[in-house]
């Protein structure tokens, strides 16, 4: 029996993973817009509670540090995939146009955003508050920078 559930589950693994790569294609732009944002909103949500600890707002607490910049990391990789051609409008956006266009330095932008995010994970999981505010900085300045060019206020 085991031998005929290997290729079974692995054809299956393939099944989904090609199905999951042309949904991703064939999105509309309002649930591409919704997927992005919802991302993003987490994002924000565990950066608060990181920079509420940096700045003594809440107690440090390194568990939480790492949890929420684990988050983090993970969600970074996420949201980019719901700025498909046509997401510039279909739902209310902040996203400008100039991100379709500029398509190159977007995902330039977006990849020093991750790389930061990567530090952030490292700083939170060291225990030490003093890093761990360096790495957020930059991770929030990461961020920014895409903002400043790419999303509207």
């Amino acid at each position: 029996m085991n031998r005929h559930l290997v290729p079974a589950v692995s054809a299956l693994a393939v099944i989904v993973t090609f199905s999951a790569a042309a949904a991703a294609q064939e999105m509309k732009p309002d649930r591409a817009i919704k997927y992005r944002q919802g991302i993003l909103q987490a994002m924000g949500w565990n950066m608060g509670v990181l920079g509420a600890m940096v700045k003594g707002e809440i107690p440090y607490d390194k568990d939480k540090a790492v949890r929420s910049a684990t988050f983090i990391g993970e969600l970074a990789q996420m949201p980019f995939d719901g700025f498909v051609p046509g997401s510039e409008t279909g739902a209310p956006t902040k996203a400008k146009p100039d991100i379709w266009k500029e398509r190159a330095k977007f995902d330039k932008l977006a990849q020093a955003m991750q790389a930061e995010t990567l530090k952030l994970v490292a700083a939170a999981k060291t225990g030490d508050v003093a890093q761990l505010r360096t790495a957020a900085g930059a991770t929030g300045k990461a961020c920014s920078n895409c903002h400043d060019d790419f999303r509207n206020k």
